[in-house]
């Protein structure tokens, strides 16, 4: 009996050593070195004007440098697959945008594990994508297009890219629906708004923020957002859930991820810090001028948001046939 108490003891001894090089880590968070937002996009995107955002108010209220680094290629895979191999010390961090649901349906052999090798500290936010026709098009409502793709051929649509959110919720609408829609892959939205403004296509879907510019200035008419609820910056502008296809819902999103092995108590606390960094009423306004409603809330709130994400739009890609560029 004594033997087996010595034995136990021996063993807790053992994990605690284990244990203290981690507990070590936590506890001298974040004071060790700058803190790295990794951008997996290049700069002047909306991921990485989150990620500039966000990185002050953060470095302010953790009393340490917070630095954003631009990482991006391959859809936002090269960033992430960086963050997932890196140091989980809490030093270094990803901030994604929606392809991060798409991606692991859509490019074969990526280095990481999209749900085992990252954590989900917070989703920032989520905001409708938007489409939108030329000012002179035939296209005055979202209903006119709706009859136009019952026909074949129907319409054809731009997107910032082959598995971008636009080009797999359209192919979503399109397949639940019986609606015949053909795409036109872009290499990012500054060339497809050059298209679209000269009517060489004719519907376009981008981000509030890529569109809505192109509505102020009378050169597009947008006709549905693909969110349940309208977008505050275009009130008047339908849904495509209210328009007849109930329940349709393809949101862009950002979030904040982890090294999946950073320790928890790090992870907790970064949660905290973000979700004071959303509710700054400097912060707020500066992301709803990107069209972006603020989420925020629990690691596990996120985990679930994204895991969805991944699951429905592996269903679209493999329907559909979606291949990457």
């Amino acid at each position: 009996m004594r033997k087996l108490f010595f034995s136990m003891i021996s063993g807790c001894m053992a994990l605690a050593t284990l244990a203290v090089p981690s507990l070590g880590v936590a506890q001298a968070w974040p004071t060790k070195q700058a803190i790295k937002l990794v951008a997996v996009f290049p700069p002047g995107g909306s991921v990485d004007q989150v990620a500039r955002i966000l990185g002050p108010a953060l470095s302010q209220q953790l009393g340490q440098s917070v630095v954003v680094e631009n990482k991006g290629g391959a859809s936002g895979t090269i960033g992430t697959a960086a963050v997932a191999a890196s140091a989980p010390d809490g030093y270094t961090f990803a901030v994604v945008f929606d392809t991060h649901g798409v991606n692991p349906s859509l490019i074969p052999g990526l280095p990481y594990d999209t749900k085992k090798d990252l954590f989900p500290i917070i989703l920032v936010g989520t905001a409708p994508m938007v489409l939108a026709t030329n000012v002179n098009s035939e296209y005055k409502t979202f209903a006119d297009v709706v009859n136009a793709a019952k026909k074949k051929p129907g319409p054809s649509y731009g997107s910032i890219g082959s598995g971008s959110l636009g080009h797999v919720s359209m192919a979503l609408l399109g397949k639940n629906n019986n609606l015949d829609f053909g795409h036109i892959p872009y290499k990012g939205g500054g060339p497809l708004m050059n298209d679209a403004l000269a009517g060489h296509v004719p519907l376009a879907i981008g981000s509030v923020f890529l569109i809505k510019p192109h509505v102020d200035n009378k050169l597009m008419r947008p006709l549905a957002v693909t969110t349940t609820k309208r977008a505050a910056d275009l009130p008047s502008v339908p849904t495509i859930a209210e328009s007849g296809f109930a329940g349709f819902d393809a949101p862009a999103w950002w979030a904040v991820l982890a090294p999946a092995k950073t320790p928890p108590d790090i992870l907790k606390r970064m949660n905290e810090e973000l979700n004071k960094v959303l509710q700054n009423a400097d912060i707020k306004k500066r992301l709803d001028s990107q069209g972006i409603d603020i989420v925020g809330g629990t690691p596990e709130a996120a985990r679930v948001f994204i895991d969805r994400q991944i699951d429905i739009w592996a269903k679209v890609v493999k329907d559909n046939e979606i291949k990457a560029d």
